[in-house]
């Protein structure tokens, strides 16, 4: 009798390899593995490749029998075996044993037995390792993502045996990654079907890392009992290698039922844990893959706009981590995109929170103040996305995103790209504006364009200093805000902070350079829109201590980056006319303002003089200082903007020593060589069209008075329409009915040209008109003014061969002896 209790002759009539199979098998199962007759199998195996189907085949009968039977000892033996020749046999007639070894493999699985589950597993891993010289085209491993990933999920009743099957389930899921990536089938792995059971199981062992924050960076390099023992950071890794294998095409099936588990679960709200898994994938994808998460992120975040406010920030909270990581590598082409979601969420979020508050007037409660404050965790969280995407990215991306940004919110005159907010009322505008500009301020920090004109050009600097910004005093911080962001491109604001007369500017250390021609072009472009806003945002009556800082700040910035002598004296021709707000108060300021503005252009007259180095300036504005501070501390910014401070009933029975002259500024800066010739002129700020038809209080009157009050536009003038003075028009001035519309028309065009057009400009043409005018009289063909014959008063008209009936003189009218 031979062993197992075959007979010699029954033996000896078996095919060789079933004899060498039977002979590896001891009669105690506990002696383990018969070695000799094992390097006998192995040879004829290496020797003869073409029976290595057949002994595959054979040892997975004798296992499938010994697994129905328990006898869990020759199952050992027969896997040890199995690994042992596939470590031995590298042939193209390796591939039928290897359909023979995953069977067996399949039946260990299948099995309720948590020992031969590892066993199985333990045996696919080393095959996975094995490099195969041929790719299997056929091969499928849907049956082992299933299985193993059932066993992630095991819930066993003894605490160590439920460890032990989840750390061979994920090594299992480990080795199918392993094996199908480097297959030339790999991409099979990356299906949805496969996707949808492999990443749910590794997130369900990741959620039992104790220190969440401690491996959310770049993958870590764990010891090797440390990966076996603790199945969290066993599932880490393995989903760490899986996104790190992951290409192009199959990015998004990797990364989708990430968000279904995470719905699943409800682990959007805290979101600590959405948080670190969104880090591990940022850090181990390839960089240039960056873009389809973020855009997978975006587009679950649409999928989820009604849910709760908390869940819509803990999403829009990971894209900022998500957007962080990738800001540093490839963004792709997303960025717009980006931007364009969150600027829609954030109009969808005013708009919840504004109904709310709408549905509960009159009755409110907890739980809608509740619901009010989380929607602002929403737009806080965007807004911060917003501003942290746009500060990471390149100049020439950044500037686009400031235009987009400008062009969605919504002012007077903007495009159809603003943000619908015609639902929303004049407090959700208000909330949209306010949250865009902050979102603006964000992307704009940091920002140092080569030219003025490349910071602010006319697209973005219209709507941004639009009448429609200056209706509230946070709207007008945010505005002069950006404009800082902007100008300050040597880092001097910080300097400049806070309201005060500055001893000595140079101890401020200030940074700047040469004005550069660009920069020139755009002050006689733009400088004008600059100042109006400057000079109608001091007219606010609620106006507070920062508005008035934040002016301060933006005209010292303008003079440090902007400001040749033209614009110096420009700059002093808005302070006075500043000065002159306060003293004359047609707008009927309250005095705190009255102050405020006094105090302002005092703080800024003193670091103009000392920037501009004048010492005779430098002189008239520290003695107009220094006697403020004897007899009206009030006008000055230390003493107006403290908390207590005793205000004076009316100015206008102040002394003249108290207010900065034009006549002794002209005096100090003409004999320093500053062209003051203008100075006499006062400042009158711009008119746009958004003024005659915004609800502010328009400054056409203030203008038109300005116009009557020059020479030649008295009331006799008023009927004047014509520009010529030839025999039509002298008819045409005789006769009493002139047409009312085109004298209305003249106005307008007069009023325009005063209000647009540069002062040199003015100043040229109206010399022009002087020195033709006399040329124009002589060409008019034998005119003959004859003076009256009698005391009536009349005057006879004669041209060549033509005689005109008398007119009386007052009746005449020549319209272009008038300069406007």
């Amino acid at each position: 009798m031979g062993r197992k209790g075959v007979c010699c002759c029954c033996a000896a009539l078996r095919p060789r390899y079933k004899r060498l199979v039977d002979n590896i098998f001891p009669e105690d199962p506990k002696d383990g593995l018969v070695k000799a007759d094992m390097e006998k199998l192995t040879f004829y195996a290496v020797s003869a490749p073409e029976k290595l189907d057949r002994i595959g085949a054979y040892l997975a009968e004798r296992l499938s029998r010994d697994v129905v039977r328990h006898r869990y000892g020759y199952v050992l033996i027969a896997m040890e075996a199995l690994d042992q020749l596939l470590m031995a046999c590298h042939s193209q007639s390796i591939k039928p044993f290897v359909e023979s070894f995953l069977h067996m493999v399949a039946k260990l699985l299948e099995s309720g037995e948590p020992k031969l589950q590892v066993l199985g597993t333990n045996s696919f891993v080393k095959f996975a390792n094995i490099e195969e010289d041929t790719p299997s085209y056929h091969r499928r491993y849907d049956f082992f993502v299933s299985r193993f990933s059932a066993m992630c999920h095991s819930c066993d009743h003894d605490p160590e045996t439920q460890t032990e099957i989840r750390i061979a389930g994920i090594r299992g899921i480990q080795g199918v990654v392993r094996k199908t990536v480097n297959d030339e089938l790999r991409a099979t792995i990356w299906e949805p079907q496969h996707m949808d059971k492999i990443v749910p199981s590794l997130l369900f062992n990741m959620q039992k890392i104790d220190d969440i924050d401690s491996r959310v960076g770049p993958p870590s390099s764990p010891t090797g009992g440390e990966k076996e023992e603790n199945p969290a950071l066993l599932a880490e890794n393995c989903f760490r290698e899986l996104l790190g294998r992951a290409t192009y095409g199959n990015m998004n099936n990797a990364v989708r039922p990430v968000f279904a588990h995470l719905d699943h679960h409800r682990l959007w709200d805290p979101n600590e844990f959405a948080v670190s898994c969104f880090k591990i994938i940022m850090y181990s994808i390839q960089a240039q893959y960056s873009h389809h998460v973020i855009q997978e992120i975006l587009g679950h975040l649409d999928v989820r706009k009604r849910d709760s406010p908390r869940v819509r920030a803990g999403i829009i909270q990971v894209l900022l981590e998500a957007v962080a990581i990738a800001a540093k590598g490839s963004i792709g082409p997303t960025v717009l995109e980006v931007f364009n979601t969150l600027l829609k969420h954030l109009r969808i979020s005013v708009d919840f929170e504004l109904g709310d508050r709408r549905s509960s007037a009159g009755s409110a409660t907890f739980s809608t103040s509740s619901k009010e404050s989380d929607e602002r965790i929403v737009q806080n969280a965007i807004i911060q996305t917003i501003g942290f995407f746009g500060s990471n990215l390149p100049d020439y991306q950044r500037s686009e995103i400031m235009m987009f940004i400008m062009g969605k919110v919504p002012v007077f005159g903007a495009t159809s790209q603003s943000l619908d907010t015609s639902h929303l009322g004049d407090l959700g505008t208000r909330r949209i504006q306010i949250m865009l500009l902050r979102s603006l301020l964000m992307v704009t920090s940091g920002y140092k364009a080569t030219t003025i004109t490349n910071a602010l050009p006319p697209p973005f600097l219209d709507p941004l200093l639009s009448p429609s910004l200056m209706e509230d005093s946070e709207l007008r911080q945010l505005v002069l805000e950006i404009l800082h962001n902007l100008i300050d491109r040597h880092d001097n604001r910080a300097k400049l902070r806070g309201i005060r007369i500055i001893p000595d500017v140079s101890d401020l250390k200030i940074k700047r350079d040469k004005i550069s021609r660009q920069d020139v072009s755009f002050m006689k472009k733009h400088g004008q829109q600059l100042y109006r806003h400057i000079y109608l945002g001091c007219k606010e009556e609620d106006n507070v201590q920062k508005n008035f800082e934040l002016l301060f700040t933006s005209l010292a910035l303008t003079t440090i980056e902007l400001a040749n002598e033209e614009v110096v004296i420009d700059l002093i021709r808005l302070a006075i006319a500043l000065q002159d707000i306060a003293i004359i108060n047609e707008d009927n300021l309250p005095m705190f303002n009255r102050c405020g503005v006094m105090a302002l252009v005092a703080a800024y007259l003193n670091f103009l003089s000392q920037m501009i180095a004048v010492p005779a300036f430098c002189q008239h504005v520290s003695k107009v200082i220094e006697t403020r501070s004897l007899e009206a501390s009030y006008f000055l910014p230390e003493t107006i903007f403290k908390d207590k401070c005793n205000l004076p009933k009316s100015l206008e029975k102040h002394e003249k020593d108290l207010f900065f002259l034009t006549n002794k500024i002209a005096e100090s800066l003409g004999g320093s060589g500053y062209s003051v010739e203008r100075l006499s002129v006062p400042y009158v700020p711009q008119v746009t069209d958004e003024d005659r038809l915004s609800r502010r209080k328009s400054i056409v009157d203030t203008v038109s008075i300005q116009v009557d009050i020059l020479p030649g536009n008295n009331t006799e003038d008023k009927n004047d329409n014509t520009e010529e003075i030839t025999f039509e028009a002298l008819k045409k001035a005789i006769d009493n009915n002139g047409l009312e519309e085109q004298e209305k028309e003249k106005r307008r065009l007069v009023i325009e040209k005063f209000q647009k057009a540069p002062f040199e400009e003015i100043a040229a043409q109206c010399e022009t008109k002087a020195n033709l005018l006399h040329d124009r009289l002589a060409q008019i063909l034998e005119l003959t003014i004859r003076p009256p014959p009698s005391p009536s008063g009349t005057m006879t008209i004669t041209a060549g061969h033509a005689h005109y009936q008398s007119v009386p003189v007052y009746e005449m009218k020549f319209p272009d002896l008038c300069v406007y």
